[in-house]
């Protein structure tokens, strides 16, 4: 079976995560939603919203969402646990913020070569479009992988399980070009049997203070963090607060 790349989350790898991977963005979201700072009614752009875990958490505070992923998979997820919200498929470089009061990528979104664009340059012209559409005072929140992601040698391995799926996971970074790779097997109970799945990921790794600088050069003032409150955030991992 080949590997999917560049894209990614296809329907298997979609539950699995929706099941089994969603502890990260409740508790960052619980953390992070009273911060948002939105006025009742207000409407947050979630990028890279997945299954729509946050986007339902937005909504039962009073705000508007729109949600943007590019897996098909994901967004019927997303669509049918927050049917309130409105939902795009698009990549967060293409996409055309509406006027809003936060936006938000939680969970190494913007990392993500789904869309083989996404290196520096497509990332600060992403910070001056989300700027723009901000509302005074609005919040860009949002994490960032840099290196120091996976340990440096050989790759590292893990897996998780649950009712009905399993999944096997490797890392591996490649210093010198600065990006990750995960290579991701699951195994879905579909009826009587289990359905293997592969897919690739690549992300490219940004440095803290790179990070860092764009924000300023776009506009922003900005804290990085070290996770949303108790929530600590891996090693090579930073959360951002960017305000306009």
């Amino acid at each position: 079976m080949t590997p999917r790349r560049p894209g990614g989350y296809a329907a298997d790898l979609a539950f699995v995560h929706d099941a089994g991977f969603q502890d990260f963005v409740e508790r960052a979201g619980a953390w992070l939603l009273p911060r948002l700072r939105v006025p009742p009614g207000g409407l947050v752009v979630d990028l890279g919203c997945g299954s729509g875990r946050f986007a339902r958490r937005l909504l039962d505070a009073g705000h508007s969402v729109v949600g943007v992923d590019q897996s098909p998979a994901l967004l019927a997820l997303a669509r049918r646990r927050a049917p309130e919200a409105e939902f795009r498929r698009a990549s967060f470089l293409d996409f055309e913020f509406p006027p809003c009061h936060a936006v938000t990528a939680l969970g190494e979104v913007l990392n993500y070569r789904f869309d083989r664009r996404n290196a520096l340059p497509a990332l600060r012209a992403l910070f001056r479009r989300a700027r723009a559409a901000l509302r005074p005072g609005g919040i860009f929140a949002f994490d960032l992988a840099g290196p120091g992601t996976a340990p440096s040698g050989a790759p590292s391995r893990g897996w998780r399980a649950g009712d009905g799926w399993a999944v096997l996971f490797e890392k591996e970074e490649d210093p010198a070009g600065r990006c990750l790779t995960r290579r991701i097997t699951t195994f879905r109970r579909v009826g009587g049997a289990y359905r293997r799945s592969e897919e690739v990921h690549d992300l490219r790794l940004y440095p803290r203070a790179e990070v860092l600088y764009a924000l300023a050069a776009a506009g922003f003032a900005v804290r990085a963090l070290p996770g949303y409150g108790a929530l600590r955030l891996p090693p090579g991992l930073t959360a951002y607060l960017a305000r306009r």
